[in-house]
């Protein structure tokens, strides 16, 4: 691979698409420290020491955000509304089949329009993630020095609180535009680099708080369980089932087509990492809600809100379990979107192929949806254990930090294989012999 590397850097273009990229991970990384306007850093370095409630979903929160959340940066929500906007679009397009027919039909046009969509809900989302997270810090300082002093809607704070949201979305946004210049002009995918490069920047930090719990005995421990937990990843991540296809002979004037055979691979994990994010906004969900009632005067309503965010901050015993399940369950929700979105048997029966054994058409989709039920339990499994992993490590030592949270190391490790699959592309188009074997 070092040797591949060093070949890439020998290419013109290669090396300035490498550079392109590294010099957009620092500009990132430079805008991630940089403060709203309006915090008092000391009372917010205060509130993320809390152990309780609103102080352990901003821990949460500021893992997502790669850390930028710490420093109640102006990327504070990073590229997740763009990722929710997304998502929510490509959800929506099997409930709106005429809506999916267009987009197919219009083709780079239709996926040109779906990306602008894409942008416009982007806008909305980040503006009331930035208001929620904001309504989060002043429940966090409640009876302690504010965070964000000029908050609020009373006389001579509309200003600052507008300033402050549209900072914050205009943030989230520039992190979009950063992570669409990468996958234009650099190498690999922008946005997915964006919060690769969120989530390593943290392993510093967990580090040295592994170390103060732990020591020696500790760090070595979880870099054992680090890379036992990558070759976790990357195994299952490659596997897949392969079905055997036959193509039939077709006679067109004196020559003859087909009549090969190839397989379809179906991926053991199909719905890759985002399961893992859909749970984690989903069961955050609750939390976000109950913020707004942090401030209230009602006894019950108070309690409430306060057991909410304790539970789904993720440090309630009970948290686990649900998030495991709720894992498993959205794993097979997104597969069986994908599965509907690609139409396999519909596929092969235009392309005149047929799995042998097996008649085309209705019999054709009930045996792929069969196989896919299977090997989706263990993609499942997989991802549920991955997204757990920290509770489980947390059972056995004091400190279930890890260097990359086991959700975050699953984006990680899926980031570096696509920049590295995309690298020996160009590489093996020049004749260089590739690291990916």
């Amino acid at each position: 691979m070092i040797e591949a590397l060093r070949n890439a850097f020998k290419l013109p273009d290669l090396r300035r698409r490498m550079l392109y990229t590294l010099l957009i991970l620092v500009i990132f990384r430079l805008a991630s420290n940089i403060p709203v306007p309006g915090v008092d850093r000391q009372a917010l370095a205060a509130v993320f020491q809390s152990a309780t409630g609103p102080g352990r979903f901003l821990e949460l929160l500021n893992l997502l955000s790669g850390g930028a959340v710490l420093n109640f940066s102006v990327l504070a929500a990073g590229v997740y509304p763009y990722v929710t906007a997304s998502l929510v679009l490509q959800l929506l397009l099997p409930i709106l089949p005429k809506l999916e027919q267009r987009i197919k039909d219009e083709g780079e046009e239709g996926q040109r329009k779906l990306n602008q969509w894409t942008f416009y809900l982007t806008v909305p989302l980040a503006a009331l993630q930035a208001f929620g997270q904001a309504q989060l810090f002043r429940a966090a300082a409640a009876g302690a020095r504010p965070i964000l002093p000029n908050f609020g809607f009373g006389p001579g704070q509309i200003l600052p609180t507008i300033t402050m949201l549209l900072t914050m979305t205009a943030g989230t946004m520039f992190a979009v535009w950063l992570g669409e210049l990468i996958t234009e002009q650099g190498v690999g995918n922008g946005l997915s680099l964006i919060i690769f490069g969120g989530i390593v920047s943290r392993v510093p930090a967990n580090l040295q708080g592994i170390w103060a719990q732990d020591r020696l005995g500790g760090v070595l421990i979880f870099l054992v369980i680090t890379v036992l937990t990558m070759l976790f990843i990357v195994f299952v991540q490659d596997g897949e089932r392969r079905i055997r296809v036959q193509y039939g002979k077709r006679v067109r004037g004196m020559k003859v087509y087909g009549g090969g055979s190839t397989y379809i691979p179906l991926k053991i994990n199909t719905a890759g990492m985002i399961p893992l994010i859909f749970a984690q906004s989903i069961l955050a969900f609750p939390a976000v809600i109950a913020q707004f009632f942090l401030n209230s005067t009602n006894p019950t309503v108070l309690s409430i809100a306060n057991a909410a965010v304790d539970y789904f901050s993720g440090r309630n015993p009970w948290y686990a379990p649900v998030y495991f399940l709720a894992v498993v369950g959205f794993t097979y929700f997104y597969t069986f979107v994908m599965v509907e979105q690609q139409n396999l048997p519909e596929m092969l029966q235009k392309q005149g192929g047929f799995i042998p054994g097996v008649r085309p058409g209705i019999r054709t989709e009930e045996f792929i949806l069969g196989i896919y039920k299977r090997i989706t339990l263990v993609g499942a499994l997989f991802l549920g254990i991955v997204a757990v992993l920290p509770y489980i490590v947390g059972l056995f030592m004091q400190s279930n930090q890890m260097l990359i949270q086991s959700s975050g190391l699953l984006i990680v490790v899926g980031t570096v294989m696509d920049t590295m699959r995309q690298l020996e592309s160009q590489l093996l188009m020049r004749n260089y012999e590739g690291f990916l074997r």
